[in-house]
């Protein structure tokens, strides 16, 4: 039992060492990961916020209501450009070697979520020290303990979600299509952009049903330590218990799907 478990959790591994190294070799995907998000950020943020009313503090008000949204989108961009090399992985025949080797195919969903999951953190927790350090957030180890629980769980999650758009394709201009249809959206519902709260009674139901919402009002009480929420934001308590079931069912669903497909060749 041990040496099937060794064996087990050193391919995973390898294989999430090899996602990692793989990324990080291709600048275009770390730019594209990192990089977009934080324009979104600035140029929209400093854009919108303008519309902000002065006693919302207009657009510096926005540009602080923007960051926890524009830290979701770098989970969402990572888990995209990480889980496309599913589809490049099946057309230089990687792929088809891992699904018939002895290791279960498990192992290579947890290495590609692992994967997904430790580059979107490392970034994201980048991201979250420069804001410590000009003094644009304030610090607590509570705060930071559930920051990083969130980057965390969402993470596994969005990765997860790619991964299920990704495993069935077999064209990155097809993945793109339906990221463009499926995850933006997601984000543009979870009230990222703008608060849900003020918005029509059948988009308030719509982001409801997002499981973004509730990972992004994580990241609003991590960020916002001891402050209000927006109005209308979910409770904490609620938002984590779905924020876990959204990753745990994702995940089981990728093993699911991998565990019934036979062997593809491109």
């Amino acid at each position: 039992m041990n040496a099937r478990l060794n064996a087990y959790l050193l391919a995973v591994l390898a294989l999430t060492r090899r996602e990692i190294i793989r990324f990080l070799r291709q600048r275009n995907r770390v730019i594209g990961a990192l990089a977009t998000p934080l324009f979104f950020w600035f140029f929209i943020g400093s854009g919108v916020g303008r519309s902000f009313s002065a006693n919302q503090g207009g657009t510096a008000s926005y540009l602080h209501y923007f960051f926890p949204g524009t830290l979701l989108l770098i989970i969402l961009f990572t888990a995209i450009f990480s889980t496309i090399s599913i589809i490049e992985d099946r057309r230089e025949g990687f792929l088809q070697g891992v699904l018939v080797s002895p290791i279960p195919r498990s192992a290579f969903v947890l290495a590609k979520l692992l994967g997904g999951t430790i580059l979107s953190l490392l970034q994201c927790v980048l991201i979250y020290a420069l804001a410590v350090a000009v003094g644009g957030l304030p610090f607590a180890l509570g705060a930071l303990c559930l920051f990083l629980s969130t980057l965390l769980v969402l993470g596994v999650g969005l990765t997860a979600l790619g991964y299920l758009i990704a495993w069935p394709l077999d064209s990155t201009q097809g993945f793109h299509a339906l990221m463009n249809l499926v995850l933006m959206p997601l984000w543009f519902l979870s009230g990222a952009l703008f608060p849900i709260a003020g918005s029509a009674g059948w988009l308030q139901k719509i982001a409801a049903a997002d499981p973004l919402t509730y990972g992004l009002a994580l990241l609003r009480t991590a960020l916002e330590w001891g402050s209000p929420l927006p109005l209308g934001s979910p409770d904490p308590g609620f938002a984590a218990i779905v924020t876990v079931l959204f990753a745990l069912v994702a995940t089981a669903v990728c093993v699911v799907l991998t565990n019934k497909v036979t062997v593809r060749h491109p």
